[in-house]
């Protein structure tokens, strides 16, 4: 099922989904940004792939990498507007994808408990 999500963004001229999360995320930790292993944990990829996704993200302008406060070796990246136009024009595919490969498949009792399930995961 999320090969068919990732299809679906392919196929309406948008990046992979781990663009989206990964831009999500960020957008979510707000002016401050996250240090890249903060990235790495919500995200839940090997720091491998999330060193390649975030050069990508950033290479294209979705995301920059600023001098972190605390240290001064490492870095904190942070969405920019690019990045935050990006999510707001990928999320009518996104989302019609998700209806297509999962919440239509669910009656509406079964998406309120799973939606309680994930919450109490979350």
């Amino acid at each position: 099922m999320l090969g068919d999500v990732e299809a679906d963004l392919k196929q309406a001229g948008f990046p992979p989904l781990a663009w989206y999360d990964a831009l999500l995320e960020l957008r979510r930790a707000g002016t401050t940004g996250l240090r890249p292993f903060e990235l790495q944990d919500k995200m839940l990829l090997a720091q491998y792939n999330l060193s390649r996704l975030t050069d990508r993200v950033v290479n294209e302008g979705y995301a920059q990498r600023l001098p972190c406060e605390d240290d001064g070796r490492g870095h904190v990246l942070a969405i920019t507007a690019s990045g935050r136009g990006l999510l707001k024009r990928m999320w009518p595919a996104y989302r019609s994808a998700i209806d297509r490969h999962f919440a239509g498949r669910l009656s509406t009792d079964e998406a309120k408990r799973l939606a309680g399930i994930l919450d109490r995961l979350r």
